[in-house]
Formats: C-alpha cells, structure tokens, sequence
C-alpha cells in the first residue's frame, strides 16, 4: 500500500505543475520573439523602399562598376549632397529623357581637365582611378581644363572611351556640366549580379571629404536579423513538443 502511494504521487509533482506552466512561458517568450523579428523584417523593407531606389542600367558607359543589365540600389540625395567620385543618378534634357548613371569628377569651383600622362586632373591633381579599364584615361577624349560654375557638377563614365558623358557636352551652354539639382540618388551597390557594395572613390580623398555611406548594411541588417528571430522563435513549437514527448518517455520509463 505505501509503495503505491509513492508512485501515484512522484509523477503529478514532477509533470502536473512545471511542465505546463514553462510550456506556458516558454509559448509567450516564443511570440514576442516571432512578433520582434517581424516588425525588424518587415521595418528593414519598408526602410529600404524608402530610402533607396532600384535601378537598370541600360549601357556599359560605367563599365567595369557597372555593367549593362546590372540592377542597382542608389539611395535617394539631395544634388547639393553629392561629392567628388561619387556615382550618381541624375536627368538632364539636354543630354537624355531618362535616367542617366555617370561618375562625378569635379564640383563647382574646380577646373578638371583630361589627360596629362594618361591620367585626369583636377585642381592640378592627378587623380589615382583604379575602377577604371586598363587604359580608359589614356585613350577618353582630351580635354583642356574646364571650370565648374557653381551649383554644378562634371560627370564622366568609368567607360571613357564609348562614355556619352560632359566631354560630349562641352560645346553646349552649360560647358558640359549638370546642375546639382538633377541628380536622384547616388548609387551604393549592385545587386544583381551581386557585385555588392560599390568600391570607396579613395582617389578623391585629397581634394576634400569622400560621401558617407548610406544606410544600406543596416537595412540589410535588419531584415537578417528579422528572418533568423521569425524562424527561431517559429521552432519552439516542434522542439518544445519533442523535449516533452522525450521527457515523458523518461517518467514512464523511471515509474516502471
């Protein structure tokens, strides 16, 4: 009789009063972390949609940056933003109807020139270009040294040679140049095929301050931290379940 007892008992402590109550938290912690990496996904979109614009590029003029075909993220900037070296999105009528993707390569107030010893000047510097193709400065049309007006910027592509860029422009009555105000967005990466992040314009350090970068790891960021709390949070069901089915077989097996 007293062995009996003993039996009936040690289970309905053990089982009847933690099992359910820590399925209990454990079910709610399950939620808020599910609930957490939802607002993370879907705030990382709705941030990146915000900030950032999707793009074709249409040419291989900014080749080998950007190719023909290639899909890219630029994230939205005001014109008056936007710094020596940075690629930009920009709209000009006097040179296309859409969009166009080109390098910026002196601001207003500086005097660009191209191409003493292979290479382009501005403000009497050389500039190092190392996205450039083997050869592009060398062979991209010569040019004597051009002043920027202010509140406008001088843009060539990567790809001088077949580039329709501001040394096609230099006959027309802004001297090739665009004003700050057309620019959309500067691009910041490449996403298919998934080249990534474009590479830092180093070589216009010392004419001035380079373009922060924009926002994009941390959208990027977000969104990955969204998908792994979703799923963590989404398995704490089934490995629940299992880790009682595994604990009952355990007190079915010590009561026998």
């Amino acid at each position: 009789m007293g062995g009996e007892s003993t039996t009936d008992t040690a289970p309905r402590g053990s089982g009847a009063t933690t099992g359910p109550a820590g399925s209990r938290t454990g079910q709610r912690l399950s939620g808020l972390v599910v609930a957490l990496g939802l607002v993370l996904f879907l705030g990382g979109f709705v941030w990146g949609a915000v900030v950032y614009q999707p793009y074709t590029v249409p040419t291989d003029s900014m080749t080998p940056t950007v190719g023909a075909g290639d899909r890219i993220l630029a994230e939205r900037v005001d014109g008056t933003d936007v710094r020596r070296g940075d690629v930009v999105v920009f709209r000009d009528a006097t040179w296309a109807d859409s969009p166009m993707v080109k390098r910026v390569v002196a601001v207003g107030g500086d005097t660009v020139s191209c191409c003493q010893d292979g290479k382009l000047k501005v403000n009497g510097k050389e500039m190092d270009e190392p996205y450039l193709p083997s050869g592009t400065a060398a062979e991209s049309s010569h040019f004597a040294g051009v002043t920027v007006p202010e509140g406008r910027l001088f843009l060539l592509g990567d790809e001088r040679r077949t580039s329709l860029d501001s040394t096609a422009h230099l006959t027309d009555a802004a001297g090739g140049t665009v004003a700050r105000s057309a620019v959309d967005a500067r691009v910041e990466a490449v996403v298919w095929p998934l080249d990534g992040m474009l590479p830092r314009p180093s070589g216009f350090a010392e004419l001035g301050a380079l373009s922060p970068p924009g926002p994009l790891r941390l959208v990027l960021g977000a969104v990955a931290a969204g998908v792994v709390l979703i799923l963590a949070g989404a398995a704490y069901g089934p490995v629940a379940q299992r880790a009682a089915r595994s604990r009952a077989r355990t007190g079915s097996d010590g009561v026998r």
